[in-house]
């Protein structure tokens, strides 16, 4: 599964809800470490489908989690804040 979009919190616990919400809703999640040339308070970000976007950004807004940052993966291997 390509994981080619990222969610970046400010929070450890706010990383773990969202993977947990994004799950249940049968979203493909998983909590990896921010790379490098991105930043973040805690240090984790959620790495996502960029195809499941919209249904990610509902299931967390509904679940009151608003991420920091979202970034894209370009092909190159940088990354684009969406």
């Amino acid at each position: 599964m390509v994981r080619d979009g990222l969610f970046i919190f400010n929070s450890v616990h706010r990383v773990m809800k969202a993977e947990k919400v994004l799950k249940s809703g049968s979203v493909n999640a998983r909590v990896m470490p921010v790379p490098r040339q991105l930043s973040s308070d805690c240090g984790l970000a959620l790495a996502f489908p960029l195809a499941e976007r919209e249904t990610a950004e509902i299931l967390l807004h509904s679940a009151g989690i608003v991420p920091e940052e979202t970034w894209k993966l370009e092909e190159g291997g940088g990354y684009v804040r969406i």
